[in-house]
């Protein structure tokens, strides 16, 4: 009882606390704070089902978005009225011209037999047995006895041994491999649109138990065998969402924050461990950032600033690594040339009215920066500074074209990426106080009327673990679709830049770990310490080469 009387206490105090502060608003600020709440509340709603890049949600989001630009007064700079389309890799896929015929039975995609992610888009005609493996004929695999063999076993990988039987086969004479498994227990396989394994040497399918019991019952027989594999790439389609102020002056400003966020998580990017299918609302991350565009777009059409044009951007599918702002700044709307800086706004719903904490990224990359930002006693944060240029957003792809950027974020928390990421969660007067701050500084800055110094940096990687003791000092681009890992950044001085790789290079081997993707790169890294030297084998253009790294 005492603790619930004390728990309530404390409740209320905390509330006049609010209630107190929240009175010291102006009537401005109540109106700001009254939109930021409609705009989350929207963008964080259950009807935009988590605003996964592609999907109705964020269309959804984008009307809204650009509805609010119109509203505003701000002119559509996109490649489409406010918006600029870009493609998705969504992986792979099976097109209509794959087929497997045997003995006059057209087998049906997926349903009764499939080809691997990682077979080759060739074709075969052949008259084969089924129990003789002959030079220069498909081969038949039963997959039985080494399933039975690895039941229970944790370790065994059906996949990996699909691909290594099929690079042994293939050397030893095969032209394709028909596998199919007989075993009671059942192996799980699919067709994985995920997979980045590098492509097998000769078509590799895989026919379901039913038909394989039913076609391959006689093991002495031949068969009438017409094979076709054809993989294709999957695309979908995402949105960034631009708005202008043209003032007719010789520099630009660029603020941007992403909309978009996981959806159900279908993309692994979810940080629920449950395994259960259920919306991400995101509205710290990041429907705060792009409330806090709109009402900052909205001040800055107010204002009196005339000596810059003013560009805003709301980027898609930053949680898949940072391709609507890299899809900008390769294929931009303005001229690049005549961007004075840029702001990005990633999770500022989320400011700790106990530590009062703002971490403000970008610091480093114009000399400028560190005058437009001094604080007083009066302000309400702890500016908490980092200089670094890159990090895990979208200002990352603008550092990359020497445009000097900044960062505003409240920090991670425990709701990060999990549905729990909610609307309520919000502390809606603490994220005026930042757009308040953006406003001053772009204020500020407007009075030097001049185009921002640029200035490099040391670079952050986007993705870290405890795990890792070492780095390669490389910049992942995420965008990549292909085989391996293409490097978007080097830092001066890391090992990478000391082995001689450059931006644009694919890794594809490190030491003895082959590299086919992010997560594989990532897992290979974790086996090093600082003092390992290895070898580095990557592809530059058309050619493969090979380096030496010490971590």
């Amino acid at each position: 009882m005492r603790m619930k009387t004390s728990l309530t206490a404390l409740f209320f105090f905390f509330l006049a606390l609010q209630t107190s502060f929240s009175q010291k608003l102006k009537k401005s600020e109540k109106q700001v704070v009254a939109r930021l709440e409609a705009h989350i509340g929207y963008l964080a709603d259950d009807q935009l089902e988590g605003r996964r890049a592609g999907t109705e949600g964020e269309r959804k989001a984008m009307e809204y978005i650009s509805g609010q630009f119109q509203q505003i007064g701000l002119a559509p700079m996109g490649t489409e009225g406010y918006f600029q389309a870009f493609p998705i890799y969504d992986g792979k896929k099976i097109n209509p011209a794959t087929h497997l015929i045997i003995n006059g039975n057209d087998l049906k995609i997926e349903k009764e037999f499939f080809p691997l992610a990682f077979s080759p888009n060739k074709s075969s005609e052949a008259y084969p047995a089924i129990s003789l493996r002959e030079d220069g004929m498909p081969w038949f695999v039963d997959l039985k006895d080494i399933s039975d063999e690895n039941l229970g076993n944790p370790h065994f990988d059906l996949v990996d041994y699909i691909r290594t039987t099929t690079a042994d086969m293939a050397e030893k004479g095969a032209t394709a491999i028909i596998f199919y498994n007989t075993s009671v227990k059942g192996d799980k396989l699919v067709f994985d649109p995920k997979d980045k394994n590098e492509t097998a040497p000769i078509p590799v399918v895989y026919v379901v138990k039913q038909v394989a019991e039913k076609l391959f019952a006689d093991e002495t027989a031949s068969v009438d065998l017409k094979l076709k594999v054809d993989i294709g790439k999957k695309f979908r389609t995402g949105h960034n969402i631009l708005g202008y102020i043209n003032n007719n002056a010789a520099n630009t400003v660029i603020l941007g924050a992403h909309f978009d966020h996981l959806g159900y998580g279908e993309d692994g990017n979810s940080m629920l461990r449950t395994g259960e299918k259920l919306i991400h609302n995101g509205a710290d991350d990041n429907a705060s950032g792009t409330a806090a565009l709109i009402e900052l777009a909205r001040m800055l059409k107010l204002s009196k600033i005339s000596n810059t044009n003013f560009l805003f951007i709301a980027f898609s599918a930053e949680e898949l690594g940072l391709n609507g702002s890299k899809y900008f700044t390769e294929n931009p709307t303005i001229d690049l040339g005549s961007v004075s800086y840029m702001i990005n706004m990633d999770m500022v719903g989320r400011l700790n009215d106990s530590t009062k904490v703002l971490t403000v990224g970008g610091v480093g990359t114009s000399p400028s920066w560190g005058g437009l930002l001094k604080q007083d006693k009066k302000s309400p944060f702890i500016i908490k500074v980092d200089s670094s240029g890159t990090g895990p957003s979208d200002h990352t792809s603008f550092y990359r074209k020497d445009i000097p950027v900044l960062f505003f974020f409240t920090g991670l928390h425990a709701d990060y990426h999990k549905p729990s990421d909610d609307a309520n969660k919000i502390n809606y007067t603490g994220e005026l106080k930042i757009i308040e701050l953006i406003n001053t500084i772009v204020s500020d800055a407007s009075k030097q009327n001049a185009k921002l110094v640029f200035s490099k940096t040391r670079e952050t990687q986007t993705t870290t673990s405890s795990r890792f003791s070492v780095t390669m000092g490389v910049m992942p681009d995420y965008t990549y679709a292909g085989t391996g890992m293409r490097l978007d950044g080097i830092s001066d001085g890391k090992p990478a830049q000391r082995a001689g790789l450059l931006a644009g290079d694919i890794v594809i081997a490190l030491g003895p770990y082959t590299i086919s993707s992010m997560e594989t790169y990532m897992q290979a890294l974790g086996n090093f310490k600082k003092g390992d030297k290895t070898t580095v084998k990557y592809k530059r253009g058309n050619e493969t080469k090979e380096a030496t790294i010490e971590f």
